[in-house]
């Protein structure tokens, strides 16, 4: 139901998010899963809200960390949040919490997540419906950030101490390298 986004874990499984809160999987043997591998209630989809990217560690067969974006409601505020999840079995379990209170909004999320050929995490994150924020570099909309897999922000970020990467977007939809 509305899926958004996918990725390709290293035995040819296809993880993949569902913007209502779930996530699936495509196993390379056995075909879709039924049941989801989680479901979180705590997401809301409002619009173009809701659970979005999800991607998979480069060092996904040491760890097995799966990385997700998604929408919930905070303070009485649509707010996006991204957090790392441990696969184990048909489950994922352990979640941490990378970074939070960015901007949300029934429009212009943003949402994707991958990591870079220089082994950083980056998000892609929408204005919020707000254009001022995309150029205001003390808030996170309208943003790539670059953070770390544990959440802490490189020190080769552009704004010292910022995970702001660059900045001026409208709703980033898409990461290639």
């Amino acid at each position: 139901e509305i899926p958004w986004a996918l990725d390709f874990l290293p035995d040819g499984s296809i993880i993949f998010t569902e913007r209502p809160g779930r996530i699936k999987l495509i196993d390379a043997k056995q075909g879709l899963l039924t049941e989801p591998l989680l479901t979180i209630n705590e997401v809301i989809q409002r619009g173009e809200s809701g659970l979005l990217g999800i991607t998979s560690h480069p060092a996904f067969n040491v760890n097995n960390f799966i990385f997700i974006y998604y929408s919930y409601q905070a303070d009485e505020q649509l707010t996006n949040k991204v957090v790392r999840l441990t696969l184990e079995g048909n489950s994922l379990l352990e979640p941490t919490v990378i970074i939070d209170k960015i901007p949300a909004a029934a429009i212009h999320n943003g949402g994707r997540l991958k990591f870079g050929p220089d082994g950083y995490l980056y998000i892609t994150v929408g204005d919020a419906a707000n254009p001022d924020l995309a150029q205001d570099r003390d808030s996170l909309g309208g943003k790539i950030l670059r953070l770390n897999d544990d959440g802490t922000i490189p020190a080769e970020n552009p704004f010292p101490g910022s995970p702001v990467y660059s900045f001026g977007h409208r709703n980033p939809q898409g990461l290639a390298w």
